[in-house]
């Protein structure tokens, strides 16, 4: 199995990031295997994969660029920078990092990606500049338009892990955040099930990065040898997928009749409920604004079909055994 170091204080000082490059390649990722992994990214697929597709027929060195620096066992470096710890970084700010690559560096994270075989059309100096030129592509062409929805999931998600965290620990927190990842105690964590010597990440900055689409990987930096270390230029990076109801989630389904009762929003609310979540959660998965998101839970509290508590820095609300009643009698005519 592939699995990591970590000592208390690097567990302590880890942070989750938003990233618009993670999320444009995993995005990439999606697009080059043509494989959804629910109906929303199905539709996305459909949306999406014919003008990829066309671009790519009209650039095959970028296509092998991509089938090789993103391939199924190891991501070409250069290609999956691991994020900075600051936050807040524009998309074309991370993007700077892969187009700044140098040829020679490129072209050797790529043999390593290949088994050490690196094809002759992709034994050139403008590998950098073509990645960072379909990663823009798939970003404006893809990610952009719905970014504001997708961001609001990540967050949401985000939300859920920290009350995660506060309610059982890292070990809840980390386990199962992508397959084959889980706390193993002693200062042990697995990010796969792979056999990999294990790696020291004590003293590193350690970043947790949620993205929409249903990829992941890791991902990480250490710095330039020889010379004494200096805290901050280790950087490590686990990229995982959102949880599946949130990154699979458009809208709430809400039944007709439940719907008449409480109007279509607030039962949309009511019915989402059935785990406990946070406003950002919900506005994440109803589409509506905080403020109206806000009044629904108003006025389910006071009719007692939901309650809330504090988790951490998070109100989390949840459905009451009224509450459960009242959506479980939906089918019943």
């Amino acid at each position: 199995m592939g699995w990591w170091l970590v000592d208390a204080d690097t567990l302590a000082g880890s942070r989750f990031v938003v990233s618009p490059l993670a999320e444009a390649t995993a995005a990439l990722k999606t697009l080059d295997r043509a494989a959804a992994s629910h109906p929303g990214e199905r539709a996305w697929l459909d949306a999406h994969l014919p003008a990829y597709r066309e671009r790519l027929a009209g650039d095959p060195v970028t296509g092998l660029l991509v089938r090789a620096g993103l391939g199924r066992a190891w991501n070409a470096d250069f290609l999956t920078p691991t994020p900075t710890g600051d936050g807040g970084r524009t998309f074309e700010e991370e993007l700077a990092r892969v187009r700044e690559t140098p040829a020679e560096e490129a072209r050797a994270h790529l043999a390593v990606s290949l088994d050490g075989r690196l094809p002759a059309p992709l034994d050139r100096s403008d590998l950098p500049e073509r990645a960072a030129g379909i990663l823009r592509w798939v970003w404006a062409e893809t990610v952009l338009p719905d970014w504001p929805r997708r961001r609001r999931i990540i967050e949401a998600d985000i939300v859920a892990r920290t009350a995660q965290l506060g309610r059982g620990g890292w070990a809840a927190a980390l386990n199962g955040m992508r397959p084959g990842m889980r706390w193993l105690g002693e200062g042990r964590l697995q990010i796969n099930s792979r056999d990999h010597p294990p790696r020291e990440a004590s003293g590193a900055q350690l970043l947790f990065v949620p993205v929409t689409p249903d990829r992941g990987w890791v991902a990480w930096e250490t710095p330039p040898a020889p010379g004494p270390e200096r805290p901050g230029h280790h950087r490590y990076a686990v990229v995982y997928p959102c949880s599946g109801a949130l990154a699979g989630s458009d809208r709430v389904p809400v039944p007709e009749p439940l719907g008449r009762l409480l109007g279509p929003a607030r039962a949309a609310v009511l019915c989402l409920l059935g785990t406990p979540m946070s406003t950002t959660q919900l506005v994440a998965l109803t589409g509506q604004g905080l403020g109206s998101v806000g009044r629904h839970l108003r006025v389910l509290l006071d009719a007692g079909l939901v309650r809330r508590r504090r988790a951490g820095r998070s109100v989390l609300y949840y459905r009451t055994d009224a509450g459960e009643v009242l959506v479980g009698a939906r089918g019943n005519g």
